[in-house]
């Protein structure tokens, strides 16, 4: 499985738009809205990196409004039951 975080910037006005159709694109996980550089932020999970091509350099191009974007393939998953065991490998309670 590959997972990628897709970065989005999007014309003024055009977010829900934008959201609404990543979100109908076969691959596309989630997509939310946020605040700083850039406008929405895209997780796609495909089976093979030819796929994730395809989405983003066809698929994604199709839609109006999308300016730019900035694809980060991830290399390993980390959920947050893994951090808390990795974090609590060593951890003693302070004695009272």
């Amino acid at each position: 499985m590959v997972t990628a975080i897709i970065l989005i910037n999007v014309e003024q006005g055009l977010v829900p738009d934008v959201a609404e159709a990543l979100i109908r694109i076969p691959g596309i996980a989630e997509a939310y809205s946020v605040a700083g550089t850039y406008d929405l932020v895209a997780i796609a999970r495909v089976r093979r990196h030819e796929e994730l091509a395809e989405m983003v350099a066809a698929q994604m191009q199709r839609i109006p409004g999308i300016t730019a974007t900035n694809t980060l393939i991830a290399f390993r998953a980390y959920s947050q039951r893994d951090l808390a065991a990795m974090w609590e490998i060593g951890f003693e309670e302070p004695a009272e």
